[in-house]
């Protein structure tokens, strides 16, 4: 019941304000192309969002979940300061696909909750989600959605300057963090361009409001001691700042491009290389040398990930190459990654390794009434984590991923019609086990019905299979850094989806938006829950599969309020919901989904300044899966204040931006670590940009 009520609010909702807001800055935002989409020129039944300009520059964060998480239906499974991906819709993981420039991440943070993501969101320059499955293009991994990170690595035309970019200097005071950012462009004579960037960012243990702990978890420990029969020592709990949530990373880039009328072709290197702690206090049992009685270790400070990764990419576009074919489109991308987890007493416990490599062509064309696309993709990954003391806790592997698709778009007289198909295989070849082989496949139909000229209606029913990735099949040990022992299951099968979404987009005259009500019907789910066990003095978290129900809604919302000469006056509001249940007798809900939200903001434009006032409120989740602890709700207010002056050829930017500054301590429940580690406390960020 209280599922319809809450969609019935939302389209009620939507009836009031028309549709919800895709930008939350104060200027009337014009269509953006979805360039992560080879037919979304026209609008996608699909929703997406974009992030560009001063939206990305505003909510810009360390990880790329961060920097999304403030976005209707997108929420933040961070791991301390470093790392965050971003959770769609209730889904997370190796559901949602991050790319750069369209090639995936290559690298291990779908693997576990600590792992960064190797792409810099300070260094994009535009960000581009894809909500609900987007399988079609992109493989079965992006059963649940697709972030795409443009970085402009790889120019497609020679700049009109001989050289253009910026540099930019942040500091926070919540960690004391320091983050330098420089991205150059030029060109070389009619043919030749170039691109060069930089990241350097540093920060300590930041400050939060209170306990490191959650008052339930202390409240839990609290008891168990009680009801122990030995006594425990008092510990010292950590209060006033996270430990293990300080970091160090650098990275650098260089691309260049040669380009003529028939088109493209570019190659970009870069590399990072980065460490940074990992939270929560981890402490767990090793077997004794002689004979079997295991003897608790309790290990000083928090672990270390050491990570580097070098990355090369390729790409060939070119122009009405032939045949009925009006582009071609080549990507490739190899990656070599590795990072070595090293214990809080300083000894290292795990190296991670990663060699991979993915190809992508497109050709794009029109026949008659349609609009489309055919492609093929592969994936090939060598991974490996091999542990020091029997600490690793899934065996080395090497999975492919290859798959064809279609995808066509026909317009009619008042609708457009948006449908494809895609077939893939999935193979895994552990060292320690038999290889697995999955067929995968996809399928869509879309309407897109404009209902007036502002007013856009799509709808997409879709199916979707996803094969279980290396670790949900092999896993089998304890892992530090969750502070977990993983079983995984090497009898899991496919992974099917079944979508049905509603999507209603409003631009033009004063009023902006996007509002969408979707549901999906997983059978066979894949999902990590806690089991009640101790192994090695960790708990015991197993891979399970069984049928599941995720329903929701998402809106935003923004009105012009006032306009004048140079600026305009803007309101904004937003709502996201999901649910997310597991057919099983006893307690049905799925661990780790994000509880309702809404919230809303003024911004306020006058000539070069831009000030704007937010607000989030993150109700309490309380429908929790076994063995997980509810979180309490929380209030974000966040205040930014920012001019853009030009000075001759040269626009200096200023601003300054006070996050949290309730000082309430936060903890996302979509957070594998939320207990034991909230964001950050009030926090105050002050920075200088130069563009020229």
């Amino acid at each position: 019941m209280e599922i319809r009520s809450l969609l019935l609010l939302s389209m009620s909702f939507v009836g009031v304000t028309t549709a919800a807001m895709a930008d939350d800055t104060p200027e009337i935002v014009e269509e953006v192309v979805v360039i992560a989409h080879p037919l979304a020129a026209d609008g996608l039944s699909q929703a997406s969002s974009v992030l560009t300009g001063q939206q990305l520059h505003r909510n810009a964060s360390n990880g790329i979940g961060d920097t999304l998480g403030r976005q209707p239906g997108i929420q933040s499974a961070q791991f301390g300061s470093a790392v965050s991906r971003p959770v769609i819709r209730g889904l997370a993981g190796p559901r949602v696909r991050i790319m750069e420039d369209r090639i995936d991440a290559l690298d291990v943070s779908v693997t576990s909750a600590d792992h960064a993501v190797t792409i810099e969101p300070f260094l994009a320059e535009r960000i581009e989600v894809l909500k609900g499955s987007s399988t079609l293009l992109y493989g079965s991994g992006a059963i649940g959605g697709v972030v795409d990170i443009d970085t402009g690595r790889i120019p497609s035309s020679v700049p009109d300057a001989p050289i253009t970019g910026g540099v930019e200097t942040r500091y926070d005071d919540a960690s004391d963090g320091n983050n330098t950012i420089i991205k150059l462009n030029g060109g070389i004579g009619e043919h030749f361009a170039w691109h060069l960037d930089g990241n350097w960012k540093d920060g300590d243990d930041y400050e939060i409001p209170g306990f490191a702990e959650s008052r339930r978890l202390r409240a839990l420990e609290e008891e168990e001691h009680e009801e122990g029969e030995e006594e425990h020592e008092e510990e010292e709990e950590a209060r006033g700042e996270l430990p293990g949530s300080a970091f160090d990373f650098e990275s650098y880039a260089g691309g260049v491009s040669y380009v003529d009328d028939w088109g493209f072709f570019g190659v970009a290197v870069s590399r990072i290389e980065a460490d940074y702690g990992l939270p929560g206090g981890h402490e767990h049992e090793h077997e004794g040398e002689e004979g079997g009685e295991e003897e608790e270790e309790e290990e000083e400070g928090n672990p270390i990930l050491d990570m580097e990764q070098t990355r090369i990419d390729l790409e060939l576009d070119v122009r009405d190459p032939f045949g009925p074919f009006n582009a071609l489109n080549l990507r490739l991308g190899i990656n070599d990654y590795e990072h070595t987890e090293i214990e809080g007493n300083g000894e290292a416990a795990i190296d991670y390794s990663n060699e991979a490599w993915e190809l992508r062509g497109e050709l794009t064309y029109e026949e008659g009434n349609w609009l489309g696309v055919v492609g093929f993709q592969h994936n090939d990954r060598e991974f490996s984590a091999i542990g020091f003391e029997e600490e690793a806790f899934t065996p080395p592997v090497d999975s492919t991923d290859t798959g064809i698709f279609w995808l066509g778009e026909r317009s009619f007289d008042n609708w457009d019609l948006e449908t494809g198909v895609r077939v893939g295989r999935v193979e895994h070849d552990p060292e320690a086990n038999s290889s697995e082989s999955f067929t995968t496949y996809a399928f869509s139909i879309g309407a897109v019905v404009p209902l007036s000229d502002s007013l856009r209606l799509g709808l997409l029913l879709d199916q979707s299979s996803r094969a279980p990735i290396s670790e949900e099949l092999y896993s089998n040990g304890p892992h530090i850094a969750t502070n977990a022992f993983e079983i995984g299951d090497p009898n899991l099968d496919n992974e099917v989806a079944t979508g049905l979404s509603a999507t209603l987009n409003f631009t033009g005259g004063v009023w902006e938006g996007e509002a969408t009500v979707y549901y999906n019907r997983f059978s066979d789910f894949i999902y990590e829950q806690a089991n009640g066990e101790v192994e090695d003095g960790l708990p015991v978290y197993e891979w399970l599969q069984d049928d599941a129900d995720f329903m929701g809604v998402d809106l935003e919302a923004s009105v012009r309020v006032a306009q004048w000469e140079g600026g305009e006056a803007r309101v904004r509001g937003m709502f996201d919901y999901v649910s997310a249940e597991v057919d099983i007798s006893g307690d049905d809900d799925l661990p780790r989904i994000p509880p309702l939200r809404y919230g809303g903001g003024v911004s306020l434009q006058f000539g070069p300044v831009l000030a704007a006032v937010d607000y989030l409120r993150v109700q309490e989740q309380r429908d929790t899966a076994e063995f997980e602890l509810r979180t309490d709700s929380y209030n974000d207010l966040r205040v930014y204040i920012g001019a853009d002056i030009p000075v001759g050829e040269t626009t200096v930017g200023v601003f300054l931006h006070g996050k949290n500054l309730t000082d309430d301590e936060q903890r996302n429940h979509a957070s594998f670590i939320k207990d034991v580690a909230p964001a950050p406390g009030r926090t105050v960020e002050a920075g200088v940009r130069i563009q020229f």
